[in-house]
């Protein structure tokens, strides 16, 4: 059989209130049309044995007010389109950058549908929707907690688009609950699809059980205490385990958790500037699919790039995305 690697990525919080390679289907925030085919990402990895690696974006000071955000912002000359600076500097950039996660960003076929599921089997609040019909797609984001201090599901239905394949590449998303058996029995009554009942993983005391929405993404649940970010993980496969970490902490600024052996959507990140990121990108070994800079009719700057596995993560310009929430 051959080896295979996964890529897993917590949404791993401190205390405080503070993804084998596959193309995604391309952004519909940037105006692309999406067609049917793999699409998702967010991270947990595995491998043949199954290597699963957890991340954390270390905590961003992110969280304050817009003004003062504003105010930090005041004076600062216009940002150029391209930015050149050395591997050093670059890689400097990315422990001193302010970056958290922000979205998990995929398509679902029957937008009410999986906003229903979330909100009465998953427990996750209806944050808010925009609808772009020049665009010809809605946007739904979800989440346990405010978008400015949470890691939320943004939904994106596109118009006429009633089914998508998901692929092999995409493992699953990681939530924590208390009652793991209490949970189950609630996403049965509302007629969910449960595909392992309540079980503890070998070799340890942790009780999980699997789901699938309406579109077929499964979620594992996981048993533990009171946490203020129930969404966790998002578990990728991934071509080589070893590049895959090196690329994550050395371009997005991210923290081995922990390794341990085991018998297409994308990633939005926090940046505070996306040009200099985008340039710590590229000499980490990453491919830029969307040149930093603005989106039409938004103004928010944002750079797209694809990991050295294929997976797509859209970073964001810390300052906008406060403005866009506002």
């Amino acid at each position: 059989m051959a080896a295979s690697s996964s890529l897993q990525l917590a949404a791993h919080r401190l205390p405080s209130p503070s993804s084998s390679a596959v193309r995604l289907p391309p952004d519909a925030r940037l105006g692309i049309p999406a067609t049917p085919s793999r699409r998702l990402a967010l991270l947990h990895l595995g491998s043949a044995m199954h290597h699963e690696q957890l991340f954390r974006i270390k905590r961003s000071r992110l969280i304050r007010k817009v003004k003062g955000i504003e105010a930090r912002a005041a004076g600062k000359t216009t940002r150029q389109a391209s930015t050149t600076i050395s591997k050093e500097e670059a890689l400097e950039w990315v422990k001193k950058d302010q970056r958290r996660l922000l979205h998990v960003v995929y398509h679902v076929g029957d937008l009410d549908k999986t906003i229903k599921f979330y909100t009465e089997c998953l427990g996750m609040k209806l944050l808010r929707k925009r609808d772009i019909p020049e665009e010809r797609y809605t946007n739904a984001f979800l989440g346990y907690g405010p978008e400015d201090s949470h890691f939320v599901v943004e939904l994106t239905y596109n118009y006429g688009v009633d089914k998508y394949d998901i692929g092999t590449a995409f493992g699953h998303f990681g939530i924590a609950v208390e009652d793991v058996t209490k949970t189950v029995d609630l996403i049965k009554a509302k007629g969910g699809k449960v595909i392992r009942e309540p079980d503890h993983v070998k070799g340890a005391k942790t009780v999980i059980a699997f789901i699938e929405d309406p579109d077929g993404y499964k979620f594992k649940l996981l048993e533990r205490g009171p946490t203020p970010e129930p969404l966790c993980q998002v578990m990728l496969h991934v071509g080589d385990l070893d590049r895959a970490i090196n690329f994550y902490e050395k371009a997005f600024g991210m923290e081995l958790l922990c390794k341990r052996d085991n018998p297409e959507c994308k990633i939005a990140i926090g940046t505070d500037d996306v040009y200099k990121t985008a340039e710590a990108i590229k000499l980490c070994g990453g491919k830029i699919t969307r040149e930093p800079g603005p989106l039409p009719g938004i103004n928010t700057k944002i750079t797209a790039c694809l990991d050295p596995d294929g997976w797509k993560t859209v970073l964001v310009d810390n300052i906008d995305f406060a403005k866009e929430l506002e």
